[in-house]
């Protein structure tokens, strides 16, 4: 079994829910994934105990623990991001609040993912999946969650620091 970044992706969309009910079908849409995507990811992440399933019949549900000590020590080896030219995009890592609002950024152009509707130019950082700008265009916490997530993959320290911080906040609010 070997997680995918898209995993990751569907277990943050998860989180982002705060326990609400959710079907293959509506995180399909909502992430502009297919519904055998999601249901594929969600198998995985039970496998690698990023999701729990607490029953016969309940819905899986983020495993909080586990996935805060890999998103804060092992994706950025899991998933490195790599880095590309100027393009448009949308806002990532340190350059979305709530990181950006601890942090005096400089006149540079903030990194972005990747995308033909964004309204900002910067260097590209590439997604955890194709799909992402996308969907956090739609869900402002999911959107903040894979901000704070590309900090971590790609901050320098200070960065990665307060990104770390704030994800662990999130987690035991929403998780």
């Amino acid at each position: 079994m070997i997680l995918k970044p898209q995993d990751i992706v569907v277990v943050l969309k998860l989180v982002a829910l705060k326990g609400r009910t959710w079907s293959y079908v509506q995180l399909a849409n909502e992430l502009s994934m297919s519904a055998s995507e999601i249901n594929a990811g969600v198998k995985r992440a039970l496998r690698a105990r990023l999701l729990v399933q607490l029953g016969e019949g309940k819905q899986p549900r983020p495993n909080r623990k586990a996935l805060e000590e890999f998103l804060i020590h092992g994706v950025k080896y899991a998933f490195p991001p790599d880095h590309g030219p100027i393009v448009r995009g949308m806002k990532t890592s340190y350059a979305v609040s709530p990181v950006a609002d601890q942090l005096v950024l400089s006149g540079e152009n903030p990194p972005v993912w990747p995308y033909a509707e964004g309204s900002e130019r910067g260097p590209s950082l590439s997604p955890l999946y194709r799909s992402v700008p996308k969907a956090a265009e739609q869900d402002a916490g999911l959107y903040e969650l894979l901000a704070l997530v590309d900090a971590i993959r790609d901050g320098r320290a200070r960065e990665r620091e307060i990104a770390e911080n704030m994800l662990v906040q999130r987690l035991n609010a929403w998780a």
